[in-house]
């Protein structure tokens, strides 16, 4: 699983004009289910996210996760970060869960965060969506737990 972590101090999500959500501060995860996820590394990835400290402590220093600080999360799925553009100019996303698994994999990493208290928001998984966002920071974090960093993974070959 690959997720892009921003910082936001808002975002909003639409689907043909129609906001599906919507958030002030906290964090707008783009996810992206990988072929061979399985639950264990959404669960994993989920603890990560949750427990990421990239907001500011009383000191200004990045210490505190989105749980300690009370804010929300806005959950978006994005296959595009498959993308693999070893080879030519246009992008290739074979790497990417098929579609049926990777909504089952999307809505339990929801379910594993809205379990730890935290208010998450989502796209529409599969439609063409518009979000807008203010990056705080910026901060922006990549996570992939597809390479063999997560228990059920197996070490890419170099």
């Amino acid at each position: 699983m690959r997720c892009l972590i921003q910082r936001v101090s808002e975002a909003r999500v639409t689907v043909h004009g129609r906001s599906t959500g919507q958030i002030g501060t906290g964090l707008v995860v783009l996810v992206c289910a990988m072929k061979g996820d399985r639950k264990p590394t959404v669960q994993r990835m989920a603890g990560k996210i949750a427990k990421l400290r990239i907001f500011a402590d009383q000191r200004g220093r990045m210490n505190r996760s989105v749980m300690d600080v009370g804010a929300s999360i806005l959950a978006v799925s994005q296959f595009t970060l498959a993308a693999n553009t070893a080879r030519g100019n246009r992008p290739g996303f074979s790497d990417a869960a098929q579609p049926d698994t990777a909504r089952i994999l999307f809505d339990h990493l929801v379910r594993e965060l809205r379990a730890t208290g935290l208010n998450v928001h989502t796209g529409e998984f599969g439609a063409h969506m518009m979000l807008s966002l203010t990056n705080d920071g910026p901060v922006t974090i990549w996570l992939d737990l597809s390479n063999g960093d997560c228990p059920g993974h197996a070490p890419q070959q170099l």
